[in-house]
C-alpha cells in the first residue's frame, strides 16, 4: 500500500514586501486504508490585501469541500439499521455496507468552483477592500493510487518519475498561448515582456473554467506544485529534480527550491509543495 509524505513552504521572495501565496498539505492516512492527500498552491493579485485575501480564501474554501472525504471516521459512531437488516443480523447474514467512494473528479471540479465564488463575491461586493482580487490556483487531490491535478492560471503542477521532471498542467497565460502557436520558443517566455499575463484565474467571473488531469502514481514519485516565482527563476528541470531526489525529506526539498528561487532573484512571491510517494 502507497504512502504519502508531504511538505510545504511559501515565502515572500527577495522584492516583494507582501506575501500573497497560500499553500496547503493534509494527508489522511487510516490503518489498512488507502491514503489520501489536499495538496494546493495559490498565488494571489490584487491591490493592498487583495491577493493575500483571495489566495487565503481560495485555501479554505477547497478544505471545507474536501472535509468530509479527508476527516477522521470515528470507528464507534453509530450504525442505523432498517429492519431487514436486523432480521439480517438474527439469522447472521448481516454484512456492514461498504464506505460509499467519493467521485474524486467532481468534488475536486466543486472545490474549486466554491473557491472561485468567494473570491468573485468578495471582489463584487467589497471593489474597495479587494482591490481587483484573484488567485491562481494548482492542486493534487489523491487517494491510493489516483491524483486529479488541477489548475487555473499559471501556477503549475509537475509529477517526477524516474528522475524526469514533467508538467502536468497548462499556463493559462499570454506567453504559453504564443508557445503554443509556435510564435514564442519555450526559453523565451522568461524573458517576454508580457509574460505576467494570464486570462484565468479565480474571482474573474462568477463560474471559471478548470483544467483537470487525472494520473497514476507508484511508489517511488514525486509531486510538486508550485507558483511561477519558483519556475520562473528555476528554469532548470535538472537543477528542481536534483533538489528534490537529494533532500532528506519533502519539508527539506521545499526549503532547498525556495532557497535556489531567492538565490536567483526572488523577484515573486514562491509557494511550494512536495508530496513524496513511497
Amino acid at each position: 500500500m502507497l504512502k504519502l509524505k508531504a511538505g510545504s513552504l511559501s515565502h515572500p521572495g527577495m522584492i516583494r514586501d507582501k506575501n500573497e501565496d497560500s499553500v496547503w498539505s493534509q494527508i489522511f492516512a487510516p490503518p489498512k486504508q488507502r491514503p489520501s492527500g489536499l495538496f494546493i498552491v495559490c498565488d494571489g493579485m490584487g491591490g493592498h490585501m487583495g491577493g493575500k485575501f483571495a489566495s487565503y480564501w481560495a485555501v479554505e474554501a477547497i478544505k471545507s469541500e474536501f472535509g468530509e472525504l479527508l476527516a477522521t471516521k470515528d470507528p464507534r459512531a453509530t450504525v442505523i439499521l432498517t429492519a431487514a437488516d436486523v432480521q439480517a443480523v438474527r439469522e447472521g447474514n448481516y454484512a456492514a455496507p461498504e464506505p460509499e467512494e467519493t467521485d474524486l473528479e467532481k468534488i475536486t471540479k466543486t472545490a474549486i468552483q466554491k473557491a472561485n465564488k468567494v473570491v468573485f463575491d468578495y471582489s463584487r461586493h467589497k471593489p474597495k477592500q479587494a482591490a481587483n482580487a484573484g488567485t491562481t490556483i494548482v492542486m493534487a487531490a489523491v487517494r491510493g493510487e489516483q491524483v486529479f491535478f488541477a489548475n487555473v492560471g499559471d501556477s503549475r503542477g509537475y509529477l517526477l518519475r524516474d528522475h524526469e521532471l514533467v508538467q502536468i498542467t497548462r499556463d493559462h497565460s499570454l506567453v504559453a498561448s504564443l508557445v503554443a502557436e509556435g510564435q514564442l520558443l519555450p526559453d523565451e517566455i522568461y524573458t517576454h515582456p508580457r509574460r505576467n499575463m494570464i486570462f484565468r484565474f479565480l474571482g474573474q467571473k462568477g463560474l471559471v473554467q478548470i483544467d483537470l488531469y487525472e494520473k497514476e502514481i507508484k511508489p517511488g514519485d514525486y509531486i510538486l506544485l508550485c507558483s511561477d516565482g519558483l519556475w520562473e527563476m528555476v528554469h532548470s528541470k535538472e537543477k528542481i529534480v536534483d533538489l528534490i531526489e537529494n533532500a532528506n525529506d519533502p519539508q527539506d526539498a521545499c526549503q532547498m527550491l525556495v532557497d535556489a528561487a531567492n538565490a536567483a532573484g526572488g523577484e515573486d512571491n514562491i509557494g511550494v509543495v512536495v508530496v513524496q510517494i513511497k
